[in-house]
């Protein structure tokens, strides 16, 4: 019998995601493994049980995650879950740390070697398990449409023998992968579309797509990028002359579609209430980081605003999950993608390599401490177990794996700093962005593999 994967069906009200797809099953159970999938977890994603038992799955019930030897999820599992799985069992998600690091030490505690996902590293070798970009795709898509349903006119010119219909005007603010399908979104429904971001790389993006770049082209501006692909952080007299340029362009606008969105770090303002009171009756703004505070002055997470001049501040959570059926097939094979790195090629079995560079950048607790150097000054109460009892929990949980508290002394103790990459709304950084203190993870070694994530984020436009 071979060690079980067991995929649950999410409990947060507003996730409509499950991190399987019959593909990633099928393909699961071909490396030897017995996948579970708790009833009715893709349901809500248009994935029905007979789907993912015709794959290979059998179906289950929530506490089958008790005898799972890895657990794939969308969320971090919450205090509940987590009591229901044993110990020593690998947990891949979108853990979300940041802000939560009481959350962070709950896994820690478990004895869950949990992995978060939003941490992949950007190199070649990863490209296929970046879920920021998959499903930061899906919600630049989804915000125009989105937009296109709140704004009650049509987006396209048309022209009629009745008289001619003016095409919409579109601005996105934040040119990263969210940014990017935005305007290409747009620009297919036949809206006029203008684009900011303060990195000058930016500028050739937007043009190509067919899309107005908007900025203050300065000399301040033409240094404004990182060798990484990222923003620096512009001077006040930058950001004051970038804001007058925005204010007076928002005020002409018909929909804005803002998308800066930093990990760890509040959203930065891009759109104030004065630049909201500018624009007409009718228009239509979509914060896509509404999530962590918004980028727009009186946005309300999770509602659509209606301000006194007639203006709708669309606040929609979790907006790749509005186009579920799509990004539960992305989510499942970035997760299928990493899962693959972790079977030991000889046993067949799972096995933390704490050496390896995709775990170094996402492996957040292990063997009941918390590992990664980003929460190095994160506390963990007394575990319930011993380090010898979660090694023999291990030893029970079948061959091949990591003894975890062998693994956790071998896991990378340096301090480390907040990674600056956009996350999930997805994008590129906005004038007033922070500024960006280091890269997502620091896991490459070799110059050769340096050169080789500075080239993947600058092809990714820094999103």
């Amino acid at each position: 019998m071979g060690q079980v994967v067991f995929v649950p069906k999410e409990i947060d009200a507003i996730e409509t995601r499950v991190a399987a797809s019959p593909e990633t099953v099928k393909r699961l159970v071909g490396l030897g493994f017995q996948v579970v999938v708790e009833k009715g977890a893709g349901d809500a994603s248009r994935i029905p049980d007979a789907d993912f038992s015709a794959a290979g799955a059998a179906i289950g019930k929530a506490s089958d995650a008790g005898r799972a030897d890895l657990v794939l999820k969308v969320r971090r599992p919450g205090t509940a879950e987590l009591a229901g799985y044993k110990r020593g069992a690998l947990v891949i998600a979108t853990v979300d740390p940041y802000g939560n690091e009481d959350a962070v030490a709950a896994l820690a505690r478990a004895g869950v070697s949990a992995f978060a996902m939003e941490f992949m590293p950007r190199i070649t070798r990863a490209q296929v398990m970046d879920v920021l970009s998959s499903q930061a795709n899906l919600a630049g898509y989804r915000a125009v449409i989105d937009a296109a349903a709140e704004y009650d006119r049509a987006l396209p010119m048309m022209m009629t023998a009745a008289g001619t219909v003016p095409a919409a005007k579109v601005f996105i603010m934040g040119v990263g992968v969210a940014g990017l399908q935005a305007i290409a979104t747009a620009r297919r429904l036949g809206a006029v579309v203008t684009a900011t971001d303060v990195r000058p790389a930016a500028k050739e993006q937007v043009a190509s797509l067919g899309a107005k770049f908007l900025a203050v082209e300065d000399e301040e501006f033409k240094a404004a990028e990182t060798a990484g692909g990222y923003a620096k952080e512009m001077s006040k007299e930058y950001q004051a002359k970038q804001a007058a340029l925005t204010a007076d362009h928002i005020a002409k606008q018909d929909i804005v579609i803002t998308t800066a969105l930093i990990p760890g770090r509040p959203a930065p303002k891009l759109v104030s209430a004065a630049m909201v009171a500018s624009m007409k009756p009718g228009s239509v703004i979509v914060d896509l980081a509404v999530e962590r505070g918004g980028n727009v002055e009186g946005a309300v997470a999770g509602e659509i605003v209606t301000t006194a001049n007639r203006v709708r501040i669309v606040g929609h959570l979790n907006v790749p999950g509005r186009v579920a059926s799509s990004s539960s097939l992305l989510y499942a094979k970035n997760l299928y993608a990493f899962v693959e790195t972790l079977v030991d090629k000889e046993t067949g079995t799972l096995k933390v390599n704490v050496e390896d560079e995709l775990v170094k950048a996402t492996l957040l607790t292990h063997g009941g401490r918390i590992v990664h150097p980003n929460f190095a000054d994160a506390k963990v109460e007394a575990a319930p177990a011993t380090a010898k009892a979660a090694d023999n929990a291990a030893d029970k949980a079948g061959p091949g794996k990591t003894t975890p508290g062998k693994a956790a002394d071998a896991a990378p103790k340096k301090r480390g700093r907040k990674p600056a990459v956009p996350a999930a709304a997805g994008d590129a950084q906005a004038a007033a962005a922070p500024k960006k203190r280091g890269r997502p993870a620091k896991a490459a070694k070799t110059e050769q593999d340096k050169a080789e994530q500075d080239k993947a984020n600058r092809t990714e436009g820094g999103a």
